[in-house]
C-alpha cells in the first residue's frame, strides 16, 4: 500500500489564525467601550439615582411603630379597658453570645417555660433584620425585673424593655362583654390590613374589643433609621407619629354589672339588663367566668387548658348570649298575640282540671299545680293564666292559635334572630314553624309540638338577650330600641343615634298593652292569700324579702325542664344537680314608667319565681333604690302616682 503525504500550508494557516485574532479583539474593543459607555451612564446620567436613593435603601430602613389602643369606658366613665405599662424581656441573637445556656438560666430565674422557648425559637426564625430584637415574655413581674437584673452580665443580648399592655382592671366581671386582645393567629394576619397592623401582636378576639376593632386599633406610625453593614441602628433619620385608636363609652353600669354579678352569686347563668330608653345594655354578665388578661401576649397552654377542658363550668361560653328553652317567660308575649289575633279576648275563660289532652289523643299535658294538689286553677281567664301561669290555659290556647301564627307574632318581638347592634356572637335561637321544621329536619310539623311550644318547651329556644328585649318592648308598649353595646366615640363626643331597622309593634287595640303589664304586675304584686290564685312570684319576691319594695314591679317567671322526671321526683324526691330545671325571670321597673328590663337565667336553678325571681329584684334594686330605701330622686315620678292596679276580669 502506498502512503500518500499531504503537505501542509503554514501561510493559509496564518492568515486564518490573524484573522480571527482581529476579530476577537475587535470584539474586546467593542464589550470594552460598551462597559467604559455603561460606567459613564451610570457615574454621570444615574448618580443621583444610584449613589443616594439606592444606596440608602441599603442603609437606610423604616421601622413601624404600634399605635396605642383605644380605651373603653362605662357609662359613667369607669374604665373598663386601658393600656397599662407594662416590662418585657426580649433579646439580640448577634449579641447572645450562648443563646441556650441564657435561656437554660432563664428558665430558674423567671421560670421561662420549654413553650416559652419554642415560641422564641419561632419568633426568631422569622425576623426579617438582623440585630433586631425579639420578645422572649410580656409582663415581667417585679421579681422577674430583679432577678433578670441581678443576673444580667451572665445575659449578653437580652434587655428588660417598656411598652404599653392592655389591661383590664374589672378582670372577671367584664370578660363576657368587653371579649378580650390575643395574639393575631394566622387566618387574622390574612385579614388586616399588612401595613396597618406592622408592629401589632394582638388583635380583638370577641366581644367589644373584635366588633370595634377598626375604631380602637389606631393607624401606624413609622421611624426611619441608619443601619450600618451588620445592621446596627447607628441614628434615628425620621420619625412619623402613630395614630392612638379611639376611645369608646359604653352604656354598660360598672356598678350595675357588679351587681348583677353579685346577685347571681355561686349559680351558672346569665343575666342582661338593657335601658328602655334606648336599647343600651346596662350590664352582660355570664358565670362562670374568666379573668381576659390571661390572653395578653398570648396565654399559655397550662392555662387554656384550664378554661377550655372545664365541660361543667365552660366559663369561656358566654351564657348571657346561648339559647335555652324559655319556660312560662313566653307566655305574657303569646297572650298579647292571641288578643291581637282576636283568638282570645280578655273575658274568655276555661275551667282547669290541671292537665290537658288533645282530642283523639292519650298523651296528658299537666299543668305544674297537677304535681302539688292533683287539681288545676279552677277558673282561668288571660290575665289570671298570666299571673298564676296557668299551663292548661295555653295548652288550649295552642289548639286554637298554630305554630305560624305564633312564630310570625313571637318574630315581632326579635324571637328567632339578632337584633343586636353590635353583639354579632349572640346566637338567634330557634323559632320554630312548619316551615322551619321542614328545612332542618325534613319533617312534618305535629299538633302536640303547637302545645309544647305554647310553655315555651319543645324546640323553642332563646337567649336572655332576647329575653330582655322583649320585656323592653312590652315596658315600651312595642316602641324598638335594638340592643346595643357603644353610647359613644370619645369621652366628650356626642351619643349614638341608633335607629332601629326593626318596625315598632302595632296592635289593633293599643289598650291589650296595659292590660298585659297589668297581669305581668300582679306576678309579682297580687296576693289572694290563696296558694295556686296568687301572683306566683309574689312569695319570693314580696312577702319573703325584708326590706318593702319601692316601686312596682312587671315580671314573669319561667321554668324550664332540662330531663324528663318522674312523678316522684316531681313530688319531693332529690334530683341530680344536673337534671334540675333551667329558672328565667323577666322583669321591668316602675312598670308605669319603665327604666331598666332584665332577663335572668339560671343554670339548673329549679324555681324561676324562687330563685331567677330574687335575683331579678335584687339588679332591679340596686339601679332604682338608695341608700334610704326609696326610689332614687332621677326615678321618682313627676306626677302623683297612678292608683294600684286591680284587676278587673277576675273569675
Amino acid at each position: 500500500m502506498t502512503e500518500r503525504h499531504i503537505l501542509k500550508d503554514h501561510n493559509q494557516e496564518r492568515r486564518l489564525f490573524l484573522s480571527r485574532l482581529f476579530i476577537g479583539a475587535g470584539i474586546a474593543v467593542v464589550l470594552v467601550f460598551t462597559l467604559i459607555a455603561r460606567m459613564v451612564y451610570l457615574q454621570v446620567s444615574e448618580h443621583a439615582y444610584y449613589y443616594t436613593t439606592k444606596s440608602d435603601s441599603y442603609r437606610i430602613h423604616t421601622l413601624p411603630i404600634a399605635p396605642n389602643r383605644g380605651r373603653i369606658y362605662d357609662r359613667n366613665g369607669i374604665l373598663l379597658a386601658e393600656n397599662k405599662p407594662s416590662y418585657f424581656l426580649t433579646v439580640i441573637k448577634e449579641n447572645a453570645k450562648d443563646l441556650n445556656a441564657s435561656l437554660g438560666l432563664l428558665a430558674d430565674l423567671i421560670r421561662l417555660s420549654p413553650e416559652e422557648v419554642d415560641k422564641l425559637r419561632v419568633r426568631l426564625k422569622r425576623r426579617a433584620v438582623p440585630f433586631s430584637p425579639v420578645q422572649v415574655r410580656q409582663n415581667l413581674s417585679e421579681v422577674d425585673i430583679a432577678n433578670i437584673a441581678v443576673n444580667q452580665f451572665r445575659l449578653p443580648g437580652f434587655a428588660i424593655e417598656a411598652q404599653l399592655a392592655r389591661h383590664y382592671p374589672q378582670g372577671e366581671l367584664m370578660a363576657h362583654a368587653l371579649g378580650y386582645i390575643g395574639s393575631m393567629s394566622e387566618e387574622e394576619l390574612k385579614t388586616v390590613d399588612p401595613v396597618n397592623y406592622e408592629g401589632t401582636d394582638g388583635i380583638g378576639k370577641m366581644g367589644v374589643e373584635k366588633f370595634y376593632e377598626n375604631t380602637l386599633h389606631g393607624t401606624v406610625g413609622y421611624e426611619q433609621v441608619e443601619k450600618n453593614a451588620s445592621g446596627r441602628i447607628m441614628q434615628i433619620l425620621s420619625r412619623t407619629d402613630p395614630v392612638a385608636g379611639k376611645d369608646i363609652v359604653l352604656y354598660l353600669d360598672s356598678k350595675l354589672q357588679k351587681a348583677a354579678s353579685e346577685a347571681l352569686a355561686d349559680f351558672r347563668g346569665g343575666v342582661v339588663v338593657l335601658d328602655p330608653q334606648n336599647g343600651g345594655v346596662m350590664a352582660m354578665v355570664s358565670k362562670p367566668s374568666f379573668d381576659p388578661n390571661l390572653f395578653i401576649g398570648g396565654i399559655s397552654r397550662a392555662d387554656y387548658a384550664k378554661l377550655n377542658n372545664n365541660k361543667e363550668d365552660t366559663p369561656l361560653f358566654n351564657r348571657a348570649l346561648g339559647k335555652y328553652s324559655p319556660g312560662s317567660t313566653i307566655k305574657p308575649f303569646l297572650g298579647l298575640g292571641a288578643l291581637d289575633t282576636g283568638i282570645r279576648t280578655r273575658e274568655y275563660a276555661i275551667s282547669d282540671p290541671g292537665h290537658f289532652q288533645l282530642d283523639g289523643s292519650s298523651h296528658v299535658y299537666h299543668d305544674w299545680t297537677w304535681w302539688h294538689n292533683r287539681s288545676g286553677h279552677d277558673v282561668v281567664s288571660l290575665e289570671k293564666a298570666i299571673y298564676v301561669s296557668c299551663d292548661t290555659y295555653f295548652y288550649d290556647l295552642a289548639t286554637d292559635m298554630d305554630i305560624d301564627v305564633m312564630h310570625d307574632f313571637l318574630s315581632r318581638f326579635g324571637f328567632g334572630r339578632n337584633a343586636s347592634l353590635d353583639i354579632p356572637q349572640a346566637s338567634t335561637g330557634v323559632l320554630p314553624s312548619r316551615k322551619w321544621k321542614k328545612e332542618a329536619m325534613g319533617q312534618p310539623w305535629y299538633e302536640g309540638e303547637t302545645v309544647n311550644s305554647a310553655i315555651g318547651q319543645g324546640y323553642t329556644e332563646v337567649t336572655p338577650m332576647q329575653l330582655a328585649t322583649a320585656a323592653m318592648l312590652m315596658a315600651n308598649h312595642g316602641k324598638w330600641h335594638q340592643p346595643a353595646m357603644i353610647k359613644r366615640i370619645g369621652l366628650d363626643g356626642e351619643d349614638i343615634n341608633h335607629p332601629s331597622t326593626y318596625p315598632d309593634i302595632k296592635l289593633n287595640n293599643e289598650d291589650d298593652w296595659n292590660f298585659l303589664v297589668n297581669a305581668m304586675t300582679e306576678v309579682v304584686h297580687k296576693n289572694t292569700g290563696g296558694a295556686f290564685n296568687t301572683g306566683t312570684a309574689y312569695k319570693a319576691i314580696i312577702a319573703n324579702n325584708k326590706m318593702p319594695i319601692a316601686y312596682t314591679m312587671a315580671g314573669k317567671s319561667g321554668t324550664a325542664q332540662v330531663a324528663e322526671l318522674t312523678a316522684d321526683h316531681k313530688n319531693g324526691d332529690a334530683v341530680d344537680e344536673d337534671d334540675k330545671d333551667n329558672a328565667l325571670f323577666i322583669a321591668f321597673a316602675p312598670a308605669s314608667d319603665p327604666k331598666i328590663a332584665v332577663a335572668v337565667y339560671v343554670e339548673h336553678g329549679a324555681g324561676g319565681s324562687g330563685v331567677a325571681g330574687p335575683i331579678a329584684r335584687q339588679i332591679l334594686d340596686a339601679y332604682l333604690v338608695g341608700a334610704d330605701g326609696q326610689l332614687k330622686p332621677e326615678f321618682r315620678p313627676k306626677s302623683p302616682p297612678a292608683p294600684a292596679l286591680i284587676s278587673s276580669t277576675d273569675p
